[in-house]
């Protein structure tokens, strides 16, 4: 299990080729839209917890994963024949300078930001199932469609996150989405009837799928020079924020016998993300030399500009 889970984590930096691909290959002003609709490829979530569980009733597991298979093939083959490199690919950098960027505080905000959107996206995505059978008692296929219903909210809205940074800026838009996760995750901690709490969750998720796309509006104008690395090195991030989401609601419902105090304990960590988006914010408002909130700035090439500065 050890060595399969190595190598879903080899085919999951597919992530951090794609990203730096779409990046290149558009202008600043339209990075959260391109960002958001690469990144919106999670919406195979919504396929797999909507199909898989009726392949698996009618014809077995093993039929599941041989349908996969073709797909993965597919888009192998779709890969290959229709892609091609970005026009700019940017400059080759040395090891040393793409590894500077573990040194850089921004990058470690940037990780927890992301580990709360994403990691919460996918935390839910493959929890929700187990939540709502285990909560509401309805069937494994109800608790599939609701599952899929919400990721679908999750990953239509990626987009639509990027698409608003790029008009209203990143760092303004990340702050509402945090205020409407963090109200949801404090409705959820009272375990509202079903009908109220799938409503809940659409919102939700749909606030963590647009927090997923302001994130990446931002992060190629911070780090547009290691945005193959920062998208690897974020996305890893996310990646543990989702295994630790089921891992710490499925902990405290074991202790204290209800799902409803993990949602205010996960609002905790929305709360520090926020601090770390201050953070970042405050970081590039000293490399611009700038007074004022950049709350109300639209997106800009950090890197770009200091460069240009130190040679002029």
């Amino acid at each position: 299990m050890l060595a399969i889970g190595f190598l879903l984590g080899v085919a999951g930096s597919s992530f951090a080729v794609a990203l730096p691909m779409a990046s290149r290959w558009y202008p600043p002003k339209h990075q959260g839209l391109a960002m958001g609709i690469a990144g919106a490829g999670n919406s195979g979530t919504v396929l797999a917890a909507l199909f898989a569980p009726r392949l698996a009733k009618a014809f077995g597991w093993h039929a599941v994963f041989a349908v996969a298979l073709g797909i993965v093939l597919a888009t192998a083959a779709a890969f290959h024949l229709l892609s091609k490199e970005p026009p700019h690919p940017g400059k080759r950098q040395t090891a040393k300078e793409m590894l500077s960027v573990f040194t850089q505080p921004d990058c470690l905000w940037f990780c927890l930001i992301y580990s709360v959107t994403f990691g919460g996206f996918v935390g839910f995505a493959s929890f929700l199932s187990i939540f709502f059978f285990d909560q509401y008692g309805i069937g494994g296929i109800a608790a599939a469609n609701f599952t899929a219903l919400c990721v679908f909210s999750g990953s239509f809205f990626r987009p639509v996150g990027g698409y608003l940074s790029d008009r209203a800026g990143g760092f303004r838009v990340l702050a509402v989405l945090m205020g409407f996760i963090l109200v949801c995750l404090g409705l959820l901690g009272f375990l509202p009837p079903l009908p109220v709490a799938v409503a809940i969750f659409l919102v939700l998720m749909g606030s963590l799928g647009m927090g997923n796309g302001s994130v990446f509006q931002l992060v190629p104008q911070r780090f547009a020079r290691q945005i193959g690395l920062m998208t690897g090195i974020v996305g890893a991030a996310g990646g543990f924020g989702g295994f630790f989401l089921p891992t710490l609601m499925g902990a405290l419902k074991g202790k204290l016998g209800s799902f409803g105090p993990a949602f205010w304990v996960l609002g905790v960590f929305v709360m520090m993300a926020f601090g770390a988006l201050l953070q970042v914010q405050r970081s590039l408002a000293r490399r611009r030399r700038i007074g004022g909130s950049l709350f109300f700035c639209r997106g800009f090439d950090v890197d770009h500009n200091v460069d240009f500065v130190a040679e002029h």
